[in-house]
């Protein structure tokens, strides 16, 4: 373990009770306090032009202009600074920002998006004010109000001279909200920057709560059953030589895989699409087909698509056994076969995650605004932040702009919260760098 990864570790220890503040603040994080404070009117000026530039996951010009809209910016705080073609994955690309100090602190990977779920063809294309303190804008907490946080946060520490000492990639990917294909392409940029760093920190909006942070997420992959049956006239269903066909198969198989799954604390398994008959047709990147039967006939093929969760690879690996044993077990006279994709891994709470979490809550203790808890994993979904998982000691997710009504045309932000979570954030980096 690095010298500068003992120490934090060592410093979190001496934090495990993380609700009860153990220090003012120190003249040089009161001076990022200070710096957060003066400049954050016009960092959501910078936000609120990004949000106005549609960048739905395929459009591509508006993906790459919300990131040209932020090179500069990096740049100016001494990054090095490129844009990643994606055209080998089917997306934008991605903009990676480098900064190679020469201090002994940590080498720190910070991860936000640039697409949003919402394409020119959505209605939902402006920042709105609203009352109450509230802003309504296609991706102002999913995730471009994460985006300028993290800024925020690198800016006060360049404010106070210790950014250009600081090791520190930042990848903004282009296709979170809609991946590229194939993954490994399309996550290359992470997993390369997650094999260099020690620590990973995700600014998403998590569940929406500023008093939460995510140390684990669920992965999210699909599954594909296949089944094959003995067509037959209706009134010989179940005969010796004939079985049951396509669709009871179909429903023997998920029936048990809700009866021996469903305890599984944290893991889901959802049949989203399911065609059968005596022909079928399936547009499986398109999610729709077609289905030919009669009430009088047994039924020949049957197809269903789904999604899984789960918490950990042992957790994944264990339902995929479990699925496939009771694929294997078929009716008389039919057959079937599951596929399964990988998709986003989990990443598990490990104490490495637990122990950053308690920086985080501490510096948020010392700063007035109350203690950080671990999201339940079941109210976030998969993040790229989850491409790390295993290549560093310490993650954590969740630290960007909170609000509610994500991927819909409510999504709304709680504007205060901009300026409470760019100083959490400068505080937790500037604490990593200092131990």
């Amino acid at each position: 373990m690095p010298r500068s990864l003992a120490a934090i570790f060592a410093a979190a220890l001496l934090v495990a009770c993380p609700y009860q503040s153990v220090a003012q603040l120190s003249e040089i994080e009161q001076a990022m306090v200070a710096f957060i404070d003066a400049t954050n009117a016009g960092a959501e000026a910078e936000l609120i032009e990004s949000v106005n530039i549609n960048s739905g996951s395929m459009n591509f010009a508006g993906v790459k202009a919300v990131a040209e809209h932020m090179m500069p910016l990096f740049e100016a705080i001494g990054f090095d600074v490129r844009w990643e073609d994606g055209s080998a994955f089917g997306r934008a690309g991605h903009l990676v920002a480098e900064l190679r100090g020469g201090g002994e602190g940590p080498k720190i990977l910070l991860i936000g998006h640039l697409d949003t779920v919402f394409e020119p063809s959505s209605p939902f294309q402006e920042f709105r004010r609203l009352e109450n303190d509230r802003a309504s804008g296609p991706g102002i907490t999913d995730m471009k109000g994460g985006n300028f946080i993290m800024l925020q946060a690198l800016r006060a520490l360049n404010d106070v001279g210790l950014l250009a000492e600081m090791d520190i990639t930042v990848v903004l990917t282009g296709d979170e909200e809609l991946s590229g294909d194939p993954l490994a392409l399309s996550k290359k940029a992470i997993t390369d920057a997650a094999e260099y760093a020690d620590i990973a920190i995700g600014f998403e909006d998590g569940d929406g709560n500023d008093a939460t942070a995510n140390i684990s997420r669920r992965g999210a992959s699909g599954w594909l059953l296949e089944v094959t049956g003995t067509p037959a006239h209706s009134s010989q269903v179940f005969r010796e030589d004939i079985g049951p066909g396509a669709i009871y198969e179909t429903a023997r198989i998920l029936l048990l895989f809700l009866e021996n799954l469903q305890q599984e604390e944290n893991l889901t398994f959802n049949p989203g699409h399911i065609i059968g008959g005596t022909d079928i047709t399936h547009d499986l990147e398109n999610s729709q087909g077609t289905a030919f039967g009669k009430d009088n006939v047994v039924a020949e093929t049957a197809l269903v698509t789904g999604d899984l969760r789960a918490m950990s690879l042992e957790q994944l690996e264990r339902a995929r056994t479990t699925m496939r044993e009771i694929v294997a077990a078929n009716f008389p006279h039919t057959s079937a076969t599951i596929t399964f994709d990988d998709g986003y891994p989990p990443l598990a709470p490990t104490e490495g995650n637990r122990r950053l979490l308690r920086l985080y809550s501490q510096a948020s203790v010392d700063l007035g605004f109350g203690p950080v808890a671990p999201v339940n994993p079941r109210l976030a979904g998969a993040a790229d932040v989850s491409f790390t998982s295993g290549l560093v000691d310490m993650a954590i997710d969740g630290l960007g702009l909170s609000g509610s009504g994500g991927h819909t045309v409510d999504e709304t932000a709680r504007m205060s919260a901009f300026s409470s979570q760019s100083k959490r954030a400068a505080l937790l980096l500037h604490r990593l760098y200092a131990q």
